[in-house]
């Protein structure tokens, strides 16, 4: 009976809850480690082909039509400025012999000097691309995702640029000349194809990164393995005593 008694009195054990306790902790880490995992919706490729061929192809295309729309925007732009500066009142000029400048923006001067300065950036910001889009080139070429970097930023800024711009140039401009509605129907399609380029670049650019670290880690785990083999085989090669000591004992 006493036994019985002691085996009644006895407090239960607590192996139970703390398995519990483990189990639930388990699955905290579990849970965390898989959103640590989760990759970002801005992070994952956003086209995984340029429709009608695969995205390194499309990227060099785009890298060649921005060169393309480049080399346009610094010849209409030049053009603008010139048109804009021989119109200004007080001007005297002999442009009339080549070309009409009844297209050419000729009221508030504020206006006319707005349309300079969008010319004028426009212009220097082609120029960045260019030089960008050169190195996205030798970028693609290589296969190097860190040199698409800078063509990826002044891209975004330039196209962010013309679409201010010609919104601004088609309010102010008398769209009734074919000159302004050609620009217009231009920069509307450049703008559209060169989203378009942007997402494909980027799109490249992720799958690059994502192989850069794959291999990155694949170096690591093969330095970490031969390291590991080569510790190996130096403590295998020592001499050693039963106590796995390095023997002293001198040789007679």
């Amino acid at each position: 009976m006493q036994a019985q008694q002691g085996r009644r009195a006895r407090t239960p054990s607590v192996g139970g809850a703390s398995s519990l306790y483990s189990y639930a902790s388990t699955t905290r880490t579990m849970s965390r480690s898989m959103k640590s995992l989760r990759v970002a919706w801005y992070k994952k490729p956003l086209v995984q082909d340029a429709f009608f061929t695969d995205i390194q192809t499309g990227s060099l295309m785009t890298a060649v039509f921005s060169m393309v729309v480049c080399l346009f925007t610094i010849a209409t732009a030049i053009l603008d400025i010139y048109c804009l500066g021989m119109t200004k009142p007080g001007v005297t000029h002999y442009g009339y012999y080549i070309m009409s400048f009844q297209f050419v923006y000729v009221g508030n001067g504020n206006v006319r000097n707005c349309l300079i300065v969008f010319a004028l950036f426009s212009a220097i910001a082609a120029a960045a691309l260019f030089v960008t889009s050169c190195i996205l080139l030798k970028a693609l070429r290589r296969e190097i995702e860190k040199d698409m970097i800078p063509w990826l930023y002044s891209s975004g800024i330039f196209f962010a640029w013309r679409t201010v711009a010609i919104i601004f140039s088609s309010v102010v401009n008398d769209m009734i000349f074919g000159y302004h509605i050609a620009m217009c129907l231009f920069w509307i399609a450049f703008i559209l194809l060169g989203a378009l380029g942007w997402v494909i670049v980027y799109s490249l650019y992720l799958e690059l990164s994502d192989l850069t670290k794959l291999e990155d880690l694949a170096h690591l785990r093969m330095g970490t393995m031969s390291s590991l083999n080569m510790t190996q085989s130096i403590a295998g090669s020592r001499p050693t005593t039963p106590h796995s000591t390095v023997s002293t004992a001198q040789v007679v």
